[in-house]
């Protein structure tokens, strides 16, 4: 196991990797379906702080081993054989989403977390092994990984005990959160691994693809939620059309730019980058909860106020663009969004809701469709000043081929 080239051309996700994503889907169907219940029944802002709390687990598991894919991607069998424990791994987790967003019981989760580092850190040690010029940065990669795993436990034993106080708990969360955070940037303070640019911005682009599906099929439970009452009404076909808009200007926003370029000559951001993804990918996950709930209540009521239904679509959104531009500004030199026009899309999204009281969820969910498709609109003219657009994305090769 040796550090593959970061010039590597031709570089594209392996049938591995995308078997590796397909377990995810379940894990963030499982977390999207609990929000959607959460929002439903009126206590979205309480379902708030579980969805985030497992998805930070999801999205840290993908993220580890995206990276350490491109890095040290063997394709053997010790390769394949751990990678598919970390699979294992993502579903136990996903078993244990509705203990843990419904009745706050994190042992399940907990467990496939476990399953799914300490193959990583397998993986780590072997490349500690077998790379000698990386084996400091493998071995601290393993070392903290495993540290950290220890804290998870004690914290999950010793609120079950009783011993641990309430009040303390989410605040723990947070200190052993960061310190997940914490250990790339500490372990590669040593040694840089090898990670290949334009394989990680296809990664990152993929991942979001999963999503963006996501999003569209818990719309569609929305729908067939709403088709049991048997009754289809001019409010469910407005949120049904308008929910798929909303989601096509998203995703045209997000690949107007590839940032495998970007990540190629500023190595040094791919931190604030990545990290930054957490937020995109999550708002991503929580709009498809919104989307979801608001199709469903057009057929039947719901617990939920309309205005909260406004904003649970409003905030996700508002969540996506913002830090969409932001991701784009640490690795892009121009980037496709104007921090202006990003500004004034939020602010009238956020806004929105307010009218849903007397306008209606269906009004509120065009307006915002409305408002990002010209922002698209407004972002391919700029775009369409500096370069051709069909050479933005896709690009699967590296910048050394001819």
């Amino acid at each position: 196991m040796s550090a593959r080239p970061i010039d590597e051309p031709h570089r594209v996700s392996s049938p591995l990797e995308l078997l590796f994503d397909l377990t995810f889907v379940v894990a963030v169907a499982a977390v999207t379906a609990q929000l959607a219940h959460a929002i439903a029944d009126g206590h979205g802002l309480t379902g708030l702080v579980p969805f985030l709390q497992v998805f930070l687990a999801i999205w840290w598991a993908w993220m580890n081993f995206t990276w350490f894919a491109s890095s040290y991607d063997t394709d053997d069998v010790a390769y394949r054989l751990l990678t598919m424990v970390q699979m294992a791994g993502v579903l136990v987790l996903a078993a244990g989403v509705p203990a843990a967003a419904g009745h706050s019981d994190f042992g399940v989760v907990i467990l496939g977390y476990l399953i799914m580092r300490m193959a990583l850190v397998a993986q780590w040690l072997r490349a500690g092994l077998e790379d000698p010029a990386s084996r400091r940065t493998a071995l601290r990669y393993a070392a903290g990984i495993t540290v950290v795993q220890v804290g998870w436990i004690l914290r999950y034993l010793l609120a079950e005990a009783g011993t641990l106080p309430s009040f303390s708990v989410l605040p723990l969360f947070g200190c052993l959160a960061a310190l997940e955070l914490a250990v790339p940037w500490w372990a590669e303070r040593v040694r840089a691994t090898n990670w290949h640019p334009h394989h990680i911005a296809e990664r990152y682009g993929l991942f979001t693809i999963i999503l963006l599906g996501e999003s569209v099929l818990a719309a569609s439970r929305g729908v067939a939620g709403a088709l049991e009452s048997g009754e289809v009404s001019g409010p469910f076909v407005v949120i049904a059309l308008f929910s798929l808009v909303l989601l096509f200007a998203l995703w045209w926003l997000y690949f107007l730019v590839e940032a495998g370029e970007g990540l190629r000559d500023r190595r040094h951001r791919s931190f604030l980058w990545g990290y930054g993804h957490y937020g995109i990918f999550a708002a991503l996950a929580a709009l498809g909860a919104g989307l979801e709930v608001a199709v469903e209540q057009s057929g039947h009521a719901v617990e939920a106020s309309p205005v909260a239904l406004g904003y649970a679509i409003a905030i996700p959104v508002g969540v996506f663009l913002t830090l969409l531009w932001a991701v784009q500004a640490f690795v892009v030199k121009e980037p496709a969004l104007h921090p202006a026009a990003v500004l004034g899309c939020v602010a009238i999204v956020l806004s929105l809701p307010l009218a849903t009281a007397w306008a209606g969820v269906a009004a509120m969910v065009a307006a915002i469709s409305t408002v990002c498709v010209l922002l698209v609109a407004v972002t391919m003219a700029t775009v369409a000043g500096r370069r051709p657009y069909g050479k933005s994305w896709p690009r699967s090769s590296s910048p050394s081929e001819p």
